[in-house]
């Protein structure tokens, strides 16, 4: 009688609610179609996310990707090296497909005092005058078609992290050193595992 009374439990437990979502991945042309897709956790939100990239003061990348995030991917960040900067906002919700609309453009930022070193070729002694919320000097590697460039400069806290970003679908993972302190990346020590988002930067860097 208890095993009976075990499974008729097993069987009526309400199924765990997990939210479903837009999923948009861009391809090279930038653009995508939603899909809807039910999200694996039910830590998760729908999440519209925006990756923009500048060379000095012109947009010259921008990608909108929609998907299931964990909380602590949503929110803003940058990234900094020479004048090529790359911006994510990520805007997210808790309802069932409500990512439909994209995310908002950035907001524009101003130096907040901090300096790091940035590369400029064939030397990483350039004073970089970091931006917005970019608190971390960064130092790492970055290898496309057969080339291997060292990039240093500012990053925000959320992209020094040991975590695995499960909404950072579309970026490549990149091992690099993260540290607090101005021109602390001349030698890096604290080290830490960067979401390097190369789409952007690649297109600018080798096009």
């Amino acid at each position: 009688m208890h095993l009976l009374t075990v499974i008729v439990g097993i069987v009526l437990l309400p199924k765990v609610y997990t939210l479903k979502c837009n999923e948009c991945q861009p391809g090279v042309s930038g653009t995508c179609t939603n899909v809807q897709k039910d999200c694996a956790s039910q830590n998760t939100q729908c999440s519209s996310m925006r990756i923009t990239s500048y060379q000095g003061s012109s947009t010259v990348s921008e990608l909108s990707v929609k998907s299931c995030a964990l909380a602590q991917d949503c929110g803003e960040g940058s990234l900094k090296f020479g004048n090529i900067r790359t911006v994510i906002t990520n805007k997210c919700c808790s309802t069932d497909l409500c990512n439909t609309e994209p995310a908002p453009a950035p907001i524009k930022t101003s130096p907040n005092g901090k300096k790091c070193y940035t590369c400029s070729r064939p030397e990483c002694k350039t004073t970089l005058n970091c931006e917005g919320a970019e608190d971390y000097c960064f130092s790492g590697t970055m290898t496309a078609e057969g080339i291997k460039v060292t990039m240093k400069g500012c990053a925000s806290k959320v992209f020094c992290s040991n975590t695995q970003s499960s909404s950072f679908t579309q970026a490549v993972q990149t091992e690099v050193s993260c540290c607090q302190g101005d021109y602390c990346n001349s030698a890096c020590s604290t080290s830490a595992g960067l979401l390097l988002l190369l789409t952007p930067i690649y297109l600018v860097l080798f096009s």
